[in-house]
């Protein structure tokens, strides 16, 4: 009967408790001398219990690494590993900085349940720790005339190898870092941070840099298959005029709105018309008031008569005519006689009165 009983116990420590079950990531490969972050989700009666993670093939002899109840766990701690818990998203996250190989192991996101019939529910992983070279995406694209980025890891020991960018069965094609771990050329930059990632970017494509490269340092390379797209043509633009149907009271509105526009703009122009007229009357009257002052002097020069004779001791002089138009040998009344520099005054010719004009 007690041998019976043991093992029912046996049997119940290994249920999970209380049906809490913890779930992650599948296994894990990751560069030496990077981080990694595992996440474990876990049930909703559990956010106050406590989360840990160990490391051990194990999960009754796991080494513990981290626990929420540990401040030198916390986000905030020096350790090399760390632990999060979020209770609002039912989630903890621990954190691994700077492997090495050796920290190839298999771990367990842990959530303690704290009975002596219950075990602890928990999850494994296996994180492989691997010196080489990976690459964030292995497909880029880019379009014709454009550029394109590729970000190669590599591990702790590559650190000062030399990085290189080949086109894939072209050896000779390759292009190699300097001692800065920088290349440059009017196509192509590379950039080394000297830590854990070289940047690769392909500037000018043209349709013919489509293919496969590789990413190399060391020994070790990683393959990139680079796409170019052709540049899009230009299309005119098309124009789409769409009908609607308005309400009759917009109509209406906007007729009205059309009918005062121009109402106002004929009022105008018939004023400007009106201002026109009366300046053409003006200028017309303006012109007859003058036409009788020009036809009176001209009345006036058609009845003069200058005619030059000779005076007393030979003194040249002009005779002007007024209302007589018989010469000058008939001297009559009104008629004027200008004389010379010096004065010379004619007789009165058979009671004819003259008038002297000296100029």
């Amino acid at each position: 009967m007690t041998p019976l009983l043991f093992f029912v116990v046996f049997l119940l420590r290994q249920l999970p408790g209380s049906l809490c079950t913890v779930t992650t990531v599948g296994d894990l490969t990751v560069l030496e001398g990077q981080s990694v972050t595992v996440p474990c989700h876990y049930n909703p009666q559990y956010t106050h219990n406590v989360k840990y993670w160990c490391q051990g093939s194990m999960r009754e002899f796991c080494s513990s690494l981290a626990r929420t109840d540990d401040l030198e766990s916390s986000p905030f701690g020096k350790g090399r590993v760390t632990i999060a818990d979020d209770p609002a998203q039912y989630v903890f996250a621990v954190t691994m900085r700077d492997l090495k190989e050796a920290d190839s192991s298999w771990y367990w996101c842990g959530v303690e349940i704290g009975s002596m019939w219950n075990v602890d529910s928990t999850a494994s992983l296996h994180i492989n720790v691997i010196h080489g070279m990976s690459v964030e995406t292995s497909m880029v694209s880019g379009e014709e005339g454009g550029s394109v980025s590729v970000k190669c890891l590599y591990s702790e020991r590559h650190r000062e190898s030399e990085k290189r960018w080949c086109r894939s069965g072209h050896l000779s094609s390759c292009k190699v870092t300097d001692f800065n771990g920088t290349f440059s050329s009017r196509s192509l930059l590379i950039s080394d941070d000297k830590k854990d990632t070289v940047t690769v970017t392909m500037k000018n494509l043209e349709m013919r840099d489509a293919g496969w490269y590789l990413c190399g340092a060391g020994q070790h390379q990683v393959t990139v298959q680079v796409l170019v797209t052709p540049r899009p043509t230009m299309t005119p633009s098309v124009t789409t005029v769409s009908l609607t149907t308005q309400h009759p009271s917009v109509v209406k509105a906007q007729d009205s709105k059309s009918n005062l526009i121009w109402k106002t703009v004929l009022t105008c122009a018939a004023l400007l018309l009106l201002l026109m007229a009366v300046m053409v009357l003006w200028r017309m009257r303006e012109q007859c008031k003058k036409e009788p002052m020009i036809r009176g002097v001209d009345e006036t020069m058609a009845k003069l008569m200058v005619c030059p004779v000779n005076g007393r001791d030979g003194e040249n002089t002009s005779l002007v005519f007024l209302n007589n138009s018989a010469g000058p040998d008939a001297l009559s009344k009104n008629t004027w006689v200008l004389k010379g520099p010096e004065k010379t005054s004619w007789e009165k010719d058979s009671g004819r009165n003259t008038v002297e004009n000296v100029y």
